[in-house]
């Protein structure tokens, strides 16, 4: 049922660099910038995204509706954190038809050429938040929504009540042979179930066949299989390890395993990354994939961001990271009450 328009969530606008805007417009036109235009152009486009947003609320479970806001309010920020930076970048080096040909910064351009296309590509990532949108809530539960377990359980409660009363309902129809006054299932759903025995190609059809009941409990051992092995997960603690060139990080709030190097890698280095499954994210500056077991086994295989210490990346996972201790024991230093030195008698012995 679709909300109201009190429940329609508040878009939340970022603001957009007018001044950068108008610098990059005299930089490569020679007309005149139209004043407020870049933030009414980001402002339509975050509405198209709202739109999106509220029509898919409309069409799935509430549970999901928290996630579709929070996406589109990723879209709405980091699209005008990408305006801006496009800004900037044009604004560094004019059009050659603005500044002519005598004398042109070929290499600026190039550089400013490289820039531009960076943002470009993180610009396409941002268009894809809209179709995170539009499937939100339509197919299977990401291991990325912090809402993960929760929304297992409550699969797994639909699907535990589905297998008792199926049980129930099949036992009330041996008992009396048909299905009127069964105070578990609706008018309706009574007269569903007789249409479908009706016109069943089964001697002795029954409200719900024995397949049906294995499929829902095949299904109830899956569920119950992920929700423990999601919370075996949630429990463990990564840590992160330093390279020749660089750092690996471990960000549980974003649930990404992240590279970064010190500067930018070789071409080989990026197609062994690539084929690890980690995929660059401008937005961030670093290479990174989902948090997962496989993406730690993965890791243990790529030598160009191995471990200074010589170990393995699941090696490391073991045992608490080095940081995570100094911490630890920092922490026990300021909270231990100070000892008062002994004083009189005590002193003396």
């Amino acid at each position: 049922m679709a909300r109201s328009m009190k429940e329609v969530h508040t878009i939340n606008y970022y603001p957009i660099n007018e001044g950068a805007a108008r610098r990059a417009k005299e930089m490569n036109s020679f007309s005149d910038y139209k004043e407020g235009s870049a933030t009414a152009e980001y402002r339509a486009m975050v509405d198209k995204a709202a739109a999106i947003a509220e029509k898919q609320k409309s069409r799935v479970d509430p549970m999901y509706h928290e996630k579709i806001d929070h996406l589109l309010d990723t879209y709405a920020r980091k699209l005008a954190e990408n305006m801006n930076q496009g800004f900037a970048i044009d604004a560094r080096v004019p059009s050659v038809l603005i500044a002519g040909p005598s004398n042109f910064p070929v290499g600026k351009k190039d550089k400013q050429n490289r820039a531009r296309d960076s943002n470009m590509e993180e610009w396409r990532h941002i268009q894809g938040l809209l179709d995170k949108i539009r499937s939100t809530g339509m197919g299977g539960i990401s291991a990325d929504d912090p809402a993960a377990i929760e929304k297992l359980q409550k699969k797994l409660d639909g699907l535990e009540r589905s297998q008792l009363i199926m049980k129930e309902v099949n036992a009330y129809y041996r008992k009396h042979g048909k299905l009127d006054g069964c105070a578990l299932l609706s008018p309706d759903q009574i007269e569903k179930l007789k249409a479908s025995m009706a016109s069943s190609w089964r001697s002795d059809p029954r409200p719900f066949e024995s397949y049906q009941l294995t499929n829902n409990n095949a299904e109830i051992r899956r569920v119950k299989a992920r929700i423990e092995q999601l919370s075996k997960q949630a429990q463990q603690e990564f840590s992160g390890w330093e390279f020749d060139g660089g750092r690996v990080e471990m960000n549980r709030e974003d649930n990404r395993l992240q590279v970064f190097f010190d500067g930018k890698p070789d071409a080989d280095t990026r197609a062994e990354l690539k084929s690890s499954g980690f995929r660059w994210a401008p937005s961030v500056g670093a290479w990174q994939r989902q948090l997962t077991d496989n993406a730690i086994r993965a890791a243990d295989r790529l030598e160009c961001i191995k471990p200074l210490s010589g170990e393995k990346p699941s090696q490391l996972q073991k045992k608490p990271s080095i940081l995570q201790t100094m911490r630890e024991q920092d922490e026990k230093v300021q909270t231990e009450p100070e000892k008062k030195a002994p004083s009189g008698r005590d002193a003396e012995r």
